[in-house]
């Protein structure tokens, strides 16, 4: 079975690694969607893969740490592009979710990245 929970935050960020005429080199600001993609057997008792109040729960730190922040300052993040969020994300979250599968990250509504521990 497969799960899936999306969660929203605000950042501003710039991208070092990109030439000084790129547009992203400059301090701007995205409005990011994180889908986290769980996998795994129903548990019997409870119905679930996961509970996703449990899930929200092992968020909270990560949107604490992403939220209305430029992702630059984050440590970890001083490249943030999307792949790279989603890297960090996988990291904080891989070591209390077993289950987890993938990390989604869009930047945009039409642009993301998905990290799946590979």
């Amino acid at each position: 079975m497969k799960i899936s929970q999306a969660f929203k935050f605000e950042a501003a960020h710039f991208l070092p690694g990109v030439p000084a005429t790129h547009r992203c080199s400059r301090l701007h600001g995205h409005s990011y969607r994180v889908e986290v993609q769980l996998e795994g057997p129903v548990d019997a008792h409870t119905g679930f893969v996961v509970d996703f109040f449990d899930l929200e729960e092992s968020f909270a730190g990560i949107m604490d740490a992403l939220d209305h922040r430029c992702l630059n300052e984050v440590e970890g993040l001083g490249n943030p592009t999307a792949e790279n969020i989603a890297v960090w994300i996988w990291e904080r979250l891989k070591p209390g979710l077993r289950q987890i599968s993938a990390v989604r990250v869009y930047e945009t509504a039409d642009c993301w990245a998905e990290f799946d521990g590979r």
